[in-house]
C-alpha cells in the first residue's frame, strides 16, 4: 500500500512536498470513497522546477495552475489517488479547512491562515485523495500565535491588514505606488513580518510572481508602471 514516504519521494521529483496529511472525516469536504487527504505544496526548489516548464514560457493564463493541473494529476495516476485542486471552480475544494486539518493551521491576528512551520506563506498546489487511511506522521504543531507579539498587526504600511477586515483598495493603491516598491519586489510585508514563516521566505521571482497575479486580479493589471 502506498505510504507517506511513497509520496513524498514521488513528489520530491517534480518540485513538490508533502504540506499536511489528515484522514477525511464527514463534514471535511473530501470525495466519496477518500480516506486520507495529503497536501502538496512547494519543496525546496520547487519554483525553479515550475520556471522551467512548459506552462512558465508559454505565455498562456494561469501558468502555475495549469502546471499544477498536470503534475498533480499525474502524481495521483500513479499514486492511484484522487487530484484535488483550491482552483478549477466552482465548487473548490475546501483546502482552508483542509489546512487546520492537515498542518494545524489557523486562523492570524490579519485574518490570514498561519501554518505552525510556514506561517503566512501558505499555499497549496493540491491534493491527493487516497482511498486508505495511510499511517500518519506526528499531529501538526502548536498554535503559532501563542506568546507570540503579534507584528503582523502593525507591518502593512498602510493599514490595510491589522485588526480590522482587510482593505483591499489600500493595499493595491500602496502596492502600485513608488512607496510600495518593498511590497512589489519582495512580496507582502505583512508575510515577511511572521516569526513562523521565515526560514521558508520565498525568493524575489516567486512573490513577484504571485504580487503581479494579485495585481492583475485587484488593481489596474499594470504591476510594472508605479503610480505616484
Amino acid at each position: 500500500m502506498t505510504g507517506l514516504a511513497d509520496i513524498a519521494a514521488a513528489a520530491a521529483g517534480q518540485g513538490l512536498g508533502i504540506a499536511g496529511a489528515f484522514h477525511a472525516e464527514e463534514g471535511d469536504g473530501a470525495p466519496e470513497g477518500v480516506g486520507t487527504v495529503v497536501l502538496l505544496g512547494f519543496a525546496p526548489g520547487g519554483w525553479d522546477v515550475f520556471s522551467g516548464s512548459a506552462e512558465a514560457a508559454d505565455g498562456g493564463a494561469d501558468p502555475l495552475d495549469r502546471w499544477s493541473a498536470r503534475v498533480v494529476g499525474a502524481l495521483a495516476e500513479r499514486l492511484g489517488a484522487a487530484a484535488l485542486f483550491p482552483f478549477g471552480g466552482p465548487p473548490y475544494s475546501p483546502f482552508l479547512r483542509w489546512a487546520q486539518r492537515g498542518e494545524g493551521a489557523r486562523p492570524s491576528p490579519v485574518g490570514m491562515m498561519v501554518s505552525p512551520t510556514r506561517g503566512l506563506w501558505m499555499s497549496y498546489r493540491g491534493a491527493l485523495g487516497l482511498a486508505g487511511r495511510l499511517a500518519l506522521e506526528d499531529a501538526p504543531g502548536a498554535d503559532p500565535c501563542l506568546g507570540c507579539p503579534a507584528p503582523c498587526l502593525t507591518a502593512c504600511p498602510v493599514g490595510a491588514m491589522g485588526e480590522a477586515p482587510y482593505d483591499v483598495p489600500a493595499c493595491t493603491a500602496h502596492v502600485e505606488s513608488r512607496k510600495g516598491t518593498a511590497c512589489r519586489e519582495i512580496g507582502c510585508l505583512v508575510r515577511h513580518s511572521c516569526p513562523a514563516g521565515r526560514d521558508v521566505t520565498p525568493g524575489r521571482e516567486q512573490t513577484g510572481f504571485h504580487m503581479t497575479a494579485f495585481l492583475r486580479a485587484h488593481g489596474s493589471l499594470d504591476a510594472n508602471s508605479p503610480s505616484d
